[in-house]
């Protein structure tokens, strides 16, 4: 039997967070992971530089049963902390857009400072060892038997993470466990994901996979302006991974393919003028030419006829169309290419200030494994660093 005060199950970003913290106010701590190597998932995030934080993190920016859980964590742990850590660690980076911070150099960096941060506190890493069995002792201490051999400890951190990207090792253990201990659970989607067609429309759109465009997609009750990507399966790109973590089955989604852009204006304007161009051609100003030919093949046959030829009405309807083309999707690309779980531990459960689960004194819960999840952009790393600390403060 090894004693540790805290023991933390995932080596991740937000279970190395917690680490650091407890670690500092003197706790011994033991990080135990099933991957052979910790930060899998943040060595594959923001294209191999992690996308680490995003300087505009608040609470608006996360989606979750109960809207106001995160704000206690993130306020406490914002964005300037965590890039302070990356500076003191002589990390160069850059902003994106929007926010959105990433390393010069690679995602390493970022898994190097976690852990000699951890090292620094003297946290040890139980790695390639299985969990097999918890319970919580006649004490009020938990007893966590591994392949590594049996761990006791006054205080148990549960940072395993969501469901996505099982190649990484993503497990449901952390839902499994809640479950063990009488936790409620929010149902679980794949987010931050792909949408895939119907039949009808991924036959119809599959010829355009790698075109892109600059849109408005429209998920739920929240828009978002970006590109979309066409692939052979559907739609991919920022604007509908943003979208699809706010979807649910069965609801409609909405692209506006010409932001900003009055065509219907434009077309009278040059009509007026007396360009007589086909239709299809003016449309290709400002839309790609494949992306124009099958829309209209689709919904507006008449684009080979020149401008003064087009039926201005029905112009007019195909133009409200391009603004608002509306589907619903057959679903998401699922978590093998997820970059999220939406979902998770119901907040209801956990104390917003130090993330303990309310019925099990001494049980924490951190990071994607709660149902709190961010848009993409470095939210969710923020979610982990608040979350992470939050935790480590009181373990």
């Amino acid at each position: 039997m090894q004693k540790s005060d805290v023991a933390i199950i995932g080596a991740g970003g937000a279970g190395m967070m917690c680490a650091i913290h407890a670690g500092r106010r003197g706790r011994k701590v033991v990080l135990i992971d099933h991957a052979k190597s910790i930060g899998g998932k943040i060595m594959i995030s923001g294209g191999g530089r992690c996308n680490f934080t995003n300087t505009g993190a608040s609470p608006n920016q996360y989606v979750s049963k109960n809207s106001h859980f995160c704000k206690s964590a993130l306020s406490r742990y914002q964005p300037p902390e965590f890039i302070q850590m990356v500076e003191a660690h002589g990390i160069p980076y850059h902003e994106k857009k929007l926010g959105q911070l990433f390393c010069d150099g690679s995602a390493r960096q970022i898994v190097d400072l976690l852990k000699e941060e951890c090292l620094k506190i003297k946290a040890e890493f139980q790695l390639a060892c299985e969990v097999t069995k918890i319970q919580k002792t006649a004490e009020g201490t938990f007893q966590v038997e591994t392949t590594g051999g049996t761990y006791q400890c006054e205080s148990l951190v549960i940072a395993t993470g969501g469901l996505s990207i099982p190649k990484m090792g993503a497990t449901g253990f952390g839902y499994q466990l809640a479950q063990q201990f009488g936790l409620k659970l929010i149902e679980r989607h794949a987010a931050l994901d792909g949408f895939t067609l119907s039949a009808e429309d991924a036959s119809r759109f599959a010829d355009l996979a790698g075109i892109s465009a600059d849109v408005i997609m429209t998920a739920g009750d929240k828009s978002f302006r970006e590109n979309i990507l066409f692939t052979h399966a559907g739609l991919s790109g920022p604007a509908a991974l943003q979208a699809s973590l706010h979807w649910y089955a069965g609801e409609p989604v909405s692209v506006d393919l010409l932001p900003e852009t009055d065509i219907f204006a434009l077309f009278k304007e040059q009509k007026d003028q007396g360009n007589k161009s086909l239709l299809k051609n003016f449309l290709s100003n400002y839309l790609s030419a494949r992306l124009v030919e099958k829309l209209c093949e689709a919904y507006f046959p008449s684009a080979h006829l020149p401008l003064p030829q087009i039926p201005e009405k029905a112009f007019q309807e195909f133009c409200t169309l391009l603004h608002k083309w509306t589907f619903i999707p057959s679903g998401t690309v699922g978590y093998n290419k997820a970059e999220v779980t939406r979902g998770g531990v119901d907040t209801d459960e956990l104390s917003s200030k130090t993330m303990e689960a309310k019925k099990v004194k001494g049980l924490y819960f951190v990071g994607e494994v709660i149902d709190v999840t961010g848009w993409l952009g470095g939210y969710n790393f923020q979610w982990a660093w608040a979350s992470g600390a939050a935790a480590g403060q009181v373990v």
